[in-house]
């Protein structure tokens, strides 16, 4: 299984977006500081995953993602968590 997730990052409330083989240890990496990408910037909170049978489909979505739309997709979808978060109207 191939999966396609979006941390949220406490310390400076971004985000980062990226697939894996392995969600937990993916996860446990981040959080540990052991990827180079995200490691100034966590703590790191799970906030969405899809899963995927084959890898460029996950590939291909991770890419999807990490553009405009896929990005303003993702802020709709996720728009209450995102109205949620301190110091965040939920407009």
């Amino acid at each position: 299984m191939f999966y396609v997730y979006l941390l949220h990052s406490v310390a400076d409330d971004g985000f980062y977006i990226g697939y894996t083989t392995d969600l937990r240890r993916r996860l446990s990496e981040h959080k540990q500081g052991a990827s180079f990408a995200t490691r100034h910037r966590g703590p790191w909170k799970l906030v969405y995953y899809e899963g995927y049978a084959d890898e460029r489909d996950a590939q291909g979505r991770e890419r999807y993602l990490k553009s405009g739309g896929g990005r303003r997709l993702l802020r709709h979808q996720l728009r209450r968590y995102l109205g949620k978060r301190p110091g965040r109207s939920a407009t």
